[in-house]
């Protein structure tokens, strides 16, 4: 298995993490879903910077890595709207101050429905 490999199968496993956990009517969780998007999402973009020959950096802003895969693939900047708004869970809803509602978790999950098939298909998956 490549690091591309380990890097999409990660990114792979917080979007099911993700999916799965929404589904839960009794007792949600809708922070620890929107934090799987965002894991997913960066995980993804990360993969794709492996693919095109670099080292991701270490940073967790999605938007950051989008404008580093736009140097390589300008379609890239049309998804700039979903990495945008998956961003702010990365790190603002993972400590107390601000929860996710219910209705974000299902946004955030079709929002990385829709990133992730354009990723997957970028990276050939």
């Amino acid at each position: 298995m490549t690091v591309l490999d380990e890097w999409a199968d990660k990114a792979e496993a917080d979007y099911k993490a993700a999916v799965a956990l929404n589904r839960r009517r009794k007792e949600p969780l809708p922070d620890i879903v929107c934090y799987h998007c965002q894991q997913s999402a960066e995980k993804y973009l990360k993969a794709y910077l492996i693919a095109q020959g670099g080292a991701p950096p270490r940073i967790h802003d999605l938007v950051q890595l989008l404008n580093l895969a736009v140097l390589h693939d300008a379609t890239f900047a049309a998804q700039r709207p979903l990495t945008q708004a998956l961003n702010p869970y990365g790190v603002m809803f993972r400590y107390p101050g601000m929860s996710a509602s219910e209705a974000e978790a299902r946004d955030a999950v079709r929002t990385i429905r829709r990133l992730r098939a354009f990723l997957r298909r970028k990276l050939g998956l």
